[in-house]
């Protein structure tokens, strides 16, 4: 994985590193963009996400579906995190983070990294019933699917206003 804001075009709004990692590592959901299935067109979804704080990211869902389809088509994706955001109407403006990723997508994983993902995905967002959110995931195991992105590049920008 490659931390690279070369093409930031506003090189003064280029986010750091650091920042960068705790918003992939905090955000509540990013955007999964694709190319749609007819490669017509562009896909793009909002969803949960964990970040394994390494190279992939860990996305569920149905085994069956529009984003299985596209990336069955195009296994390159974009995937973007917003961090935190401020509408600033007296300046006509708005306070924001985002980190966007290029990535390459996977599915039709081993059960055992499924499973470390579903674990993974439990405990950063149901930490205190994680037990039983681990009994839920065993029943629902067959019909749930992971999606695994590789990262391959990630930049960040800001406008800090906050």
């Amino acid at each position: 994985m490659k931390f690279n804001n070369e093409n930031i075009r506003r090189q003064d709004r280029t986010l750091d590193e650091k920042r960068a990692f705790e918003i992939l590592k905090e955000g509540e959901y990013g955007i999964l963009s694709m190319q749609s299935e007819d490669g017509q067109g562009a896909y793009g979804i909002p969803l949960s996400y964990v970040w394994d704080r390494g190279n992939s990211i860990y996305i569920h869902c149905a085994p069956i579906g529009r984003k299985l389809t596209c990336i069955d088509r195009c296994q390159q994706v974009s995937f973007c995190v917003v961090g935190r955001t401020k509408v600033i109407p007296n300046k006509f403006t708005t306070a924001y983070e985002s980190v966007v990723m290029k990535c390459t997508a996977h599915h039709g994983l081993h059960d055992a990294e499924r499973m470390s993902a579903l674990s993974l995905l439990l405990s950063k967002y149901c930490p205190n019933d994680k037990m039983v959110g681990m009994q839920y995931a065993e029943k629902s195991f067959f019909r749930t699917e992971i999606i695994r992105l590789d990262i391959e590049e990630v930049s960040a920008k800001s406008k800090a206003l906050f």
